[in-house]
């Protein structure tokens, strides 16, 4: 494959949790929470490049740079409720063939739990996938009938999320964040 410009070449996930009295410095603390706060974080839609290695989370922040400027699919929520549950998932669908483009997806919500979340951003992007690849579905069964569909057609190979809960504290913001992040 020819190495272009500004395609990434690794990518990991993350995610985070932060509380605290001020919105803003809820944010600082989540990501914080998923090591990703000395970065320049720019928000990027959702294709999964082709070739692109998924690496540990320890191995992506290593290769971070304070400053940097670092590409990412983020899904964040925040709330000041409290006992209000708050969410965020990344979910990613990877092809089997390398050679083609993955799908990352972006979910927050209120009131569901983890594996609710994390099951909604897989679906979201496993969908997007199998549509661009021709897989044929119906829409209409729910996600664990869909996925076994989306990887018997063997040009899906695997989902996955980082879904990330946390409940609102009395006179805090709590914020999630969940990252899919690139490494140039």
């Amino acid at each position: 494959m020819a190495n272009y410009p500004m395609v990434p070449t690794r990518a990991f996930f993350t995610k985070g949790v932060g509380a605290h009295k001020n919105k803003l410095q809820s944010f600082e603390l989540a990501l914080r929470d998923a090591g990703i706060e000395k970065q320049n974080l720019v928000y990027v839609s959702s294709i999964y490049p082709p070739n692109c290695e998924l690496v540990t989370l320890e191995e992506g922040v290593k290769n971070l740079h304070p400053g940097q400027v670092t590409f990412c699919v983020m899904a964040r929520n925040q709330t000041n409720e409290k006992g209000r549950l708050v969410g965020s998932a990344v979910g990613m669908a990877i092809p089997l063939d390398k050679e083609h483009y993955g799908y990352i997806s972006e979910h927050h919500s209120f009131g569901e739990e983890e594996k609710e979340l994390g099951d909604f951003a897989e679906d979201l992007a496993s969908t997007m996938l199998a549509t661009t690849l021709g897989v044929d579905f119906d829409p209409e069964i729910g996600y664990d009938e869909r996925r076994e569909v989306y990887l018997m057609s063997g040009k899906i190979i695997d989902s996955l999320s980082a879904p990330i809960s946390a409940m609102g504290a009395n006179n805090m913001w709590t914020t999630t964040v969940s990252a899919v992040v690139f490494i140039l």
